[in-house]
C-alpha cells in the first residue's frame, strides 16, 4: 500500500468500458473522476468539435496534476491510444507525486462495437456516430500497452525534439502548461 496519491488511467477504444470502470474507480476510491465525454457536449455542443476535444484534455490532464499535488488520487479517463500519450501522463503524475496506474480495458471487437452502436442510440450527446470505416481506422490507430510499458520500469526518452516528456504533454495538449519540475522529466 501507498501514500501517494494515485491517478488511475483508463486505456482502451470507445465501446470497451473504460468510463464504466472509471466510474467503478473512483466510487471505490472516493476520488475524482475526469472523463472528456461529460464536458464536450455540454460545453461544445459536439463530442470532438473540430479538435477542441485536445484543448479539454489538456486541461484535465492539469486539473489531474493539481489534485494529485493537493494528495488525493483522480482517475483520468480519456483513452490514451499511444504510448507517447502514456508516458507524458504517466510523467506528469510522478511529478506531481502520484502514483500511476494504468487501467486497460478490453472487450471482444463485435461487442465494443455493439456498445458503441447503443451509446450513440442512447445517449449521442455523449459520444459520436461511428462507422465501420471508423471502427476499422481506429484499430489500425491504437497501440495498446505491451509488457515493457505495463512493467512499470523507467521512461524511456521523450519524443525526438523534445528534452522532456512535460514539453512533449504541453505539445500534444494545447491548453496543458510545461508542468516540469526543475530539471525535468
Amino acid at each position: 500500500m501507498t501514500d501517494r496519491p494515485t491517478l488511475f488511467l483508463t486505456v482502451g477504444l470507445p465501446g470497451v468500458g473504460k468510463t464504466t470502470r472509471a466510474r467503478e474507480l473512483a466510487a471505490t476510491h472516493g476520488i475524482l473522476r475526469l472523463t472528456p465525454d461529460d464536458w464536450m457536449a455540454p460545453l461544445l455542443g459536439d463530442s470532438d468539435a473540430d479538435g477542441r476535444r485536445d484543448v479539454l484534455e489538456g486541461r484535465m490532464v492539469w486539473v489531474a496534476h493539481e489534485v494529485l499535488r493537493s494528495g488525493v488520487g483522480v482517475v483520468l479517463d480519456v483513452g490514451c491510444w499511444s504510448p507517447e500519450e502514456r508516458y507524458a501522463i504517466r510523467a506528469v503524475t510522478e511529478s506531481a507525486g502520484g502514483r500511476f496506474v494504468l487501467e486497460v480495458v478490453h472487450a471482444a471487437e463485435e461487442e465494443r462495437r455493439r456498445r458503441a452502436r447503443q451509446r450513440w442510440l442512447d445517449a449521442p450527446e455523449t459520444t459520436f456516430e461511428m462507422t465501420d470505416a471508423d471502427h476499422d481506422r481506429f484499430l489500425a490507430a491504437v497501440r495498446l500497452p505491451d509488457a515493457a510499458e505495463l512493467s512499470g520500469g523507467p521512461l524511456p526518452a521523450p519524443p525526438a525534439g523534445h528534452p522532456t516528456w512535460h514539453r512533449w504533454a504541453s505539445t500534444r495538449w494545447p491548453t496543458l502548461p510545461d508542468l516540469a519540475p526543475p530539471g525535468g522529466v
